[in-house]
């Protein structure tokens, strides 16, 4: 009896350590002077700065340029590995030949074998597409795909087949099918996909500044440029200050897709 009561109250102490401590850390440093900023520690600041770090960050290291440079990368990006990605998982989910299990296999063999970097460079630069941000989205829905047609094909597979079958008695096609029938119901699981990819792709450097090289500037690559500047020199309260208002969006993200999540994660898990 003693240990039911235990073991769920040693979890949840131990994810309060965990994520509290961490977030407690940057959320104290940006909001501390200069000075208290120094040596970044749990101490609380003695005269709470966030609002003006916040806003000192905003204007210095042109945030809003940055922001917009995100978004044209990851808003695209989302739409387009939602939208092949389930429906590959539709048709790898409904057939059962051995040719399609190869299929799915090479699809989602992508979770495990890492993406080529210099073969992938060499490739945009002679498609004409290096240092572009059409590029840089090809090289992310690649990366990316594997990981929706891995959830959503689980997750096809626990939708009954009357549903579909129903809907070509009444002349649907399979474009109908699949738009009125099909994706409707995959909400969850696309809402858990979306905080996958948003999350690789919004936090991304490696792949940012190797394909696009500067030319687009993205929120990670701008904190990298503006530290690597020397305009963030030992100026800790305003690093963590970018840091927090960099991860604002993808708060919002999950707020509004957090009631889909588990939901999608343990239906596209059970088959």
């Amino acid at each position: 009896m003693k240990s039911r009561i235990f073991q769920p109250v040693a979890a949840v102490v131990l994810a309060a350590v965990v994520i509290g401590i961490p977030l407690w850390l940057v959320v104290a440093t940006a909001g501390k002077s200069q000075a208290e900023a120094i040596d970044p520690d749990l101490s609380p600041p003695a005269d709470w700065q966030l609002i003006e770090n916040f806003r000192r960050v905003w204007t210095e290291a042109d945030v809003p340029a940055a922001l917009v440079g995100s978004l044209l990368v990851v808003v695209p990006t989302v739409v387009a590995v939602l939208i092949l990605g389930s429906m590959a998982a539709w048709v790898l989910a409904r057939r059962t030949s051995r040719l399609t299990a190869l299929l799915y296999a090479l699809g989602i063999s992508g979770i495990i074998l890492p993406p080529a970097v210099v073969t992938v460079v060499l490739l945009l630069r002679q498609l004409g597409l290096a240092g572009t941000t059409v590029g840089m989205i090809g090289v992310y829905v690649g990366i990316y795909l594997s990981t929706v047609i891995f959830f959503v094909t689980g997750f096809v597979r626990t939708i009954p087949d009357a549903l579909e079958e129903a809907a070509r008695i009444d002349g649907a096609g399979p474009v109908a099918v699949f738009l009125r029938v099909v994706l409707p119901l995959l909400r969850p699981v696309l809402a858990t996909a979306t905080i996958l990819i948003c999350l690789y792709v919004w936090n991304d450097v490696f792949y940012a500044f190797f394909v696009v090289g500067g030319r687009l500037d993205t929120l990670p690559l701008n904190l990298f440029r503006v530290a690597s500047a020397g305009l963030y020199l030992n100026n800790w309260h305003l690093i963590f200050a970018y840091v927090i208002l960099m991860s604002l969006p993808l708060v919002a993200v999950f707020a509004v897709a957090q009631r889909r999540i588990i939901s999608g994660i343990t239906g596209g898990a059970v088959k």
